[in-house]
């Protein structure tokens, strides 16, 4: 720790500075008050040795003058025998201890020792008063790895500011967390948060939920209607999966953006809209642009502050935190009381690669909480594809020769008829169910057992 002796004694200065320098302080001095407060705002020690009487600046004045400046040392004063009151004085305006003069190298060790102690547990309470605030802030953001702690930093630097944001990253890595977060962080948390996922709208439909429409626009439209873009005003619109929005609605959207104007389908007049822009993507849109399926310049609109989300494979720390978090979420949503996991049952969450990311993970931990008969989650309670673990998708799911194992090929066949049945049928389950024998229930059940969603 650093220590500041102010005194305008050059014995007791150097005095001091040997014994607590042989105790392992890095010592420094000031010849008077004046110089410790310039000493002190270039060094920030963590204690301040200073003598009440000394000519320029008194230690009393220093104090003052110290704790105006900002100064968060903790101050001790040396007083002359006798000047007791002057102590408490000079403790009541902040001093945290004093020592009498003359005092022995054993007072001043044992002062400065119990100064530390304090020093170290004020440092400890803020510390935890600070996880319990980024606890409270970030809600159900789990953040431990040093990515997603960098993301949530720029998220609630830029939330106080207009500023479009665009958050990357795979399906189900928490954009939509990162976007509220945003919102409510801003000056707009008490107006609307709107999101809107662009690729589950079909095109025809895009164009009238977002900006709305006026009675006889078009067939079926009866009444006046408001589009997205008037109900975030004053607020937040998040624009989820922009990447799938199709190219004649990326001009319109550039407009809008350009011109806070928005037109209903059916109406030539404009209304000004005041509405902060968060956007949200998993695709790469940089090749999009050089593929010709996103304009270069609403991505230079949207992506003035890019925040990127890593996913659930890459921060791997996480995955207790997330599965006891989702055990609480659950555990009082279904009305159970698991108290935990087995050590063998987390070691196949930590072994499995996640290709759904938080989503997927908080739904096998609702599934095996549901599934659970004991007091915590088991090995058995997971889903096959996460306890028997299978080649991945891109591969043949082909296991090794020597691999004799009949619940391994059992499934790493099961899930090939299942992934040839889906591309045979487009992706329509009923009729991939239909070719598999299966029923559509135990399809979807299986799809998601073994990551084919």
């Amino acid at each position: 720790m650093t220590v500041l002796i102010i005194d305008d004694e050059p014995g007791l200065r150097q005095t001091v500075s040997l014994i607590l320098s042989g105790e392992g302080y890095e010592v420094h001095a000031a010849s008077d008050g004046e110089e410790g407060l310039a000493r002190a705002r270039e060094l920030q020690p963590d204690i301040i040795l200073c003598d009440v009487r000394m000519p320029r600046l008194p230690g009393m004045e220093f104090l003052k003058r110290y704790r105006e400046q900002g100064g968060t040392g903790l101050v001790i004063v040396m007083t002359a025998y006798g000047s007791t009151e002057l102590a408490i004085e000079a403790m009541k305006a902040g001093a945290y201890d004093y020592l009498p003069k003359p005092f022995s190298a054993d007072q001043l060790v044992l002062t400065l020792k119990k100064a530390e102690e304090r020093e170290a547990l004020r440092r400890e309470v803020g510390r935890l008063r600070n996880e319990v605030r980024i606890e409270r802030r970030y809600g159900e953001i789990i953040a431990k790895s040093p990515a997603m702690r960098e993301a949530l930093e720029i998220a609630s630097k830029v939330a106080r500011h207009p500023t479009p944001v665009l958050i990357t990253g795979e399906s189900g890595t928490g954009k939509e967390l990162i976007a509220r977060l945003i919102h409510n962080e801003s000056e707009r948390a008490n107006q609307p948060f709107v999101p809107v996922n662009c690729g589950a709208i079909p095109e025809n439909l895009l164009e009238s939920e977002l900006f709305g429409y006026v009675r006889g626009a078009f067939t079926g439209a009866d009444r006046d209607r408001p589009g997205l873009f008037e109900a975030a005003n004053g607020g937040t619109l998040f624009l989820d999966e922009i990447g799938d929005m199709p190219m004649t609605l990326q001009v319109k959207l550039l407009r809008v953006l350009q011109e806070n104007e928005v037109r209903r389908l059916g109406e030539n007049r404009a209304r000004t809209v005041d509405v902060r822009i968060v956007a949200a993507t998993n695709k790469d849109l940089e090749e999009a642009i050089r593929q010709n399926r996103f304009r270069r310049d609403l991505y230079y609109r949207v992506a003035v502050v890019p925040i990127h989300l890593v996913p659930l494979r890459q921060r791997r720390e996480e995955i207790p935190l997330l599965v006891q978090h989702f055990i609480e979420v659950y555990n009082q949503k279904l009305r159970l009381d698991i108290r935990g996991i087995e050590p063998d049952a987390m070691k196949l969450l930590l072994d499995y690669s996640w290709p759904g990311n938080v989503r997927e993970l908080e739904n096998t931990i609702e599934r095996a909480l549901v599934l659970a008969d004991g007091p915590k989650i088991t090995a058995n309670n997971l889903p096959t594809h996460i306890r028997i673990p299978v080649p991945p998708l891109d591969g043949t799911d082909e296991l090794p020769e020597d691999e004799l194992s009949v619940k391994k090929h059992n499934a790493a066949l099961e899930r090939r008829l299942i992934r040839k049945a889906l591309e045979r049928t487009g992706g329509n389950k009923t009729r991939a169910a239909q070719l598999l024998e299966l029923s559509s229930r135990a399809l979807l059940y299986k799809i998601r057992d073994y990551g084919l969603e």
